[in-house]
């Protein structure tokens, strides 16, 4: 086998440290309320991973409902405290991040609103017994069903994201007889330092309605003092303004995902504000509404510094503050969207240690080294985020505590593809052995929403942990239900 590192491995990202312990890796990146039982087991929400992977089997998603909640309640908290006195702020948790009926409980029960993306997300929330006044729905190309849906339904907003978009609420909310509460999403041209296919604010990109004038004669006329005349945004805030079944709220952006400087939001916010002063000035009409987005980081790994609510929410404010003034209008009532930095560090994702093996790869100065290859019995179907997005994630041994040499290790799925890898890189115990139990913490945002079924593995199991008991979200999935939608399969045969 490999041999055994106690210094950088000169394969290693600059960031990985060696470890001989990984209990200040553990602090930083699990659930809060995860520690290490007298026997080394590590230990979630009261239940230990050893008794988890036996009762629900692996690969297992598992979440820290107490950590989950403790999160929801620092945002609002936050800013609430932030923006007080001058405006009530509304959190929305990002259904997108994760979202099952149980999950939508305890965000209402906390006291967030719930953001949908789709008809299903939106069916969940509301078996979930959200509120609908408290409910969003997003989307870039909505069906005439799903926006039919959410009027019939009652839901809060209706984030318009095209023209054509907001024609189809018009004449939907026409023939149902009502008017519909509409955002606007914007584009505002803030670049975000995320990955290309997360950051969602640049203009060559499918959401939103763009600030920038569409046409060179429409620019020329900005010198009359609307630097926004002619843009998509608003020609959109006037047709909305002059509908007769559209009640409109007011202005939404969403920059990207997994964003940790503050610089962007706060210059995609004072776009926004000035857009409100224009249509106050021209319009006459304050927009009571301004919605910010979310995509905050995360730490995945110990090169990872996210912000604390705090942090964000006093910059927003700081900069909402500053800008409104400047537009001369009140401060609108905020909203922000949550998802992954609520879900995601309340996750870990449990996989079983198969097959290990070492191959010899050619370093930075010409010489052969090692490294070692440990696959799972999961990858790239339960956890999609590193084949989409190259992303980085850590590791632990979990089921027995290990101290010790440590080497150089990349954990890989049992998919057919060479770019099914879990963790790229993290130093594992050199005495890490088949069915020993490994925990990759900060997995409860998208991966159980981007699962499939490729290799036809079926999709894991999610529970919640909370107070030594644990609670199963969603089912494991049974090759029976996987075979149940091909139309040649017999059961039995």
């Amino acid at each position: 086998m490999a041999e055994a590192i106690t210094a950088p491995h000169p394969l290693a990202p600059e960031w990985l440290r060696p470890l001989t312990d990984s209990a200040a890796l553990e602090r930083r990146l699990l659930p809060a309320d995860a520690h290490r039982d007298p026997e080394g087991r590590l230990v979630l929400g009261g239940v230990d991973v050893v008794s988890l992977a036996a009762q629900h089997g692996t690969p297992l998603y598992v979440i820290s409902e107490a950590d989950f909640r403790a999160r929801a309640r620092a945002f609002r908290r936050a800013f609430a405290e932030a923006f007080a006195p001058e405006a009530e702020v509304d959190v929305f948790y990002a259904g997108k991040a994760f979202l099952s009926t149980h999950v939508a409980r305890w965000a209402a029960e906390e006291g967030l609103c719930v953001d949908t993306a789709s008809g299903g997300e939106l069916a969940l929330a509301l078996a979930g017994g959200v509120e609908p006044s408290r409910i969003g729905l997003h989307g870039n190309n909505k069906s005439d069903a799903e926006i039919g849906r959410a009027l019939e339904a009652g839901i809060g907003r209706i984030i318009a994201d095209s023209l054509d978009e907001l024609e189809r609420i018009e004449q939907l909310a026409a023939a149902a007889g009502v008017a519909a509460p509409v955002m606007l999403r914007l584009t505002p041209g803030v670049h975000a330092s995320t990955h290309e296919y997360i950051a969602t604010a640049h203009e060559d990109q499918k959401f939103g309605l763009s600030l920038t004038p569409a046409s060179i004669e429409d620019a020329g006329r900005t010198t009359g003092g609307n630097p926004f005349a002619g843009s998509p945004a608003w020609t959109a805030v006037e047709r909305a303004l002059a509908a007769e079944h559209i009640e409109l709220r007011g202005l939404h952006c969403h920059i990207g995902s997994q964003i940790f400087e503050p610089e962007g939001f706060e210059v995609a916010a004072a776009k926004l504000i000035g857009l409100l002063g224009q249509v106050r000035e021209v319009h006459g009409t304050e927009l009571p509404e301004l919605d910010l987005g979310g995509g905050h980081g995360i730490a995945y790994t110990e090169a990872d510094a996210p912000r604390q609510p705090q942090e964000i929410a006093q910059a927003l404010a700081g900069a909402v503050r500053t800008a409104s003034a400047k537009a001369g209008i009140a401060i609108p009532r905020i909203s922000i969207e949550p998802g992954r930095a609520v879900v995601g560090p309340a996750g870990v994702t449990l996989y079983r240690v198969g097959v290990q093996k070492d191959v010899q790869v050619d370093g930075p100065a010409g010489e052969t080294l090692s490294r070692r290859y440990v696959a799972v019995d999961g990858g790239m179907s339960d956890n999609a985020r590193g084949v989409l997005y190259d992303a980085d994630y850590s590791a632990v041994l979990a089921g027995r505590q290990v101290t010790g040499e440590h080497v150089l290790s990349r954990i890989v799925g049992k998919h057919c593809e060479s770019g099914d890898i879990v963790v790229r890189d993290v130093y594992l115990p050199t005495t890490t052995a088949r069915d020993d139990l490994i925990a990759v913490p900060a997995t409860g945002a998208y991966c159980h929403s981007l699962s499939s079924n490729y290799n036809c593995l079926t999709r894991p199991a999610v529970v919640a942990v909370k107070d030594g008991a644990s609670q199963v979200l969603i089912r494991r999935e049974t090759e029976e239900q996987m075979l149940g939608r091909d139309t040649g399969y017999l059961p039995g045969g």
